[in-house]
């Protein structure tokens, strides 16, 4: 099967050797995606709804690259450095993912690349 690759322009793919989204076949998984504004740095300082929302907007981009819908998703994961503040990841999800419902973990990790990253989310998606 052909293997599609999918850049969000993140600086830190080249550096790392990792693809936004790889979709082979009907399925994309989307890897872990930081609030990187558009224009560099950090999107939402310290504003962890803000943050997802740029989060799933980088997320959204890669699956309609891909071939894909956010209708397609099947799994999320949230990534928070504070998990204290999930309801405010969960607000930004639910704003997209409501009546689609994908599977969903949400997790507190010990930092990220970029102190300012407050989440990070990674999704899976199957393109019926």
């Amino acid at each position: 099967m052909a293997r599609t690759l999918v850049s969000s322009g993140s600086y830190l793919e080249p550096e790392i050797g990792f693809s936004r989204a790889v979709r082979i076949g009907n399925t994309v998984a989307v890897a872990g995606t930081a609030p990187i504004a558009a224009g560099g740095g950090t999107d939402g300082v310290g504003d962890v709804y803000r943050q997802t929302v740029r989060c799933l907007e980088i997320v959204e981009a890669a699956l309609a690259e891909a071939g894909a819908s956010l209708n397609d998703v099947i799994r999320t994961r949230i990534m928070l450095t504070d998990v204290s503040l999930w309801k405010d990841a969960a607000s930004a999800h639910g704003e997209v993912f409501s009546a689609i419902r994908p599977v969903c973990t949400v997790v507190e990790v010990s930092g990220f690349v970029d102190p300012d990253w407050l989440v990070e989310l990674e999704v899976d998606a199957v393109i019926g």
